[in-house]
């Protein structure tokens, strides 16, 4: 398994020098139990992001921040997180952002994770890994995977993560004690699915068509959408509070998520997964469609 990682993560994330990787048990247990294993002080994240980076940063006892994209404006701290393309907003990070989360990690010598669950799913902007930029130089760099959302594998809880050797070792050094070995069967459901690139770009071109299914109708009855340039949601604002957007929706049987629970920033935005059937989406768009013509 380590070895179909290695050579997946040199093919497709471009890494190069020095480098190791770790299997997970999924990758929601790493970002909770990251700051704890590092015994972390502060932990840096998105301002609109997934939760569980800040309820990781509780769990250690750490102090939780919530940042803006541009690492030139972060405060000093002893882990940070990225994610690109993000959940919920799909947007994509520059290569000029991802160079300086690097150069952070560099100066202030603390580990910058970046989670790339969502890599493989890009549409109008093409996600590129952190590790791609790092010039041979991996060290306090880490790279975060999952087969939850590239091969649609959520319930086999398989992920890795890639870069720094030093730094994986010692968190293999705590983790292994604490049981957390991937199972045989998933280790070789995992090695079948990095060996096959298929079905990775037919799952692509049903979420970047459900996307064009979707956007054009919500958009017909007012809403916004941002960034959404890759990965598997829709994210997009009426200049409402979330709440409105979610019982409006329901309303019409679509069941979407407030902005607000990824951070006071998502207030006026919802969430749409594009995880539902061809079937489902079709019927939701004809739906809202319909709701506007009335």
């Amino acid at each position: 398994m380590r070895d179909a990682i290695k050579k997946w993560a040199t093919h497709r994330l471009g890494v190069t020098g020095d480098f190791d990787v770790l299997p997970l048990i999924g990758s929601k247990e790493f970002v909770a139990w990251l700051p704890t294993l590092l015994q972390s002080k502060k932990v840096l994240f998105p301002k609109v992001a997934y939760p569980t980076y800040n309820v990781g940063a509780i769990i250690a006892g750490a102090e939780p921040v919530a940042v803006d994209i541009d690492a030139q404006s972060w405060p000093d701290s002893d882990l940070a997180w990225i994610n690109s393309p993000s959940n919920p907003t799909g947007r994509v990070h520059t290569e000029s952002e991802l160079r300086a989360a690097i150069d952070y990690s560099r100066s202030h010598n603390a580990p910058v994770v970046s989670d790339e669950c969502y890599l493989e799913f890009g549409d109008k902007a093409q996600p590129v890994s952190i590790l791609t930029y790092a010039g041979g130089d991996n060290s306090n760099i880490l790279a975060l995977q999952s087969l939850s959302k590239r091969s649609s594998m959520a319930g086999y809880r398989g992920a890795f993560v890639v870069g720094d050797p030093a730094l994986i070792k010692k968190i293999l050094e705590i983790r292994k004690h604490a049981g957390m070995m991937v199972p045989l069967p998933i280790q070789h459901a995992m090695i079948a699915a990095l060996s096959d690139d298929g079905h990775v770009k037919d799952q692509r071109a049903r979420y970047n068509q459900r996307r064009k299914t979707l956007a054009p109708a919500l958009e017909s009855i007012g809403f916004r959408i941002d960034h959404s340039d890759a990965g598997l949601y829709i994210w997009c604002t009426r200049g409402e509070d979330s709440w409105k957007s979610v019982e409006s929706l329901a309303q019409l049987g679509i069941l979407v998520t407030p902005g607000i629970f990824y951070g006071s920033d998502g207030a006026q935005h919802v969430r749409i997964a594009m995880t539902a059937t061809d079937e489902a989406i079709a019927d939701a768009a004809a739906r809202i469609s319909a709701a506007k013509a009335k």
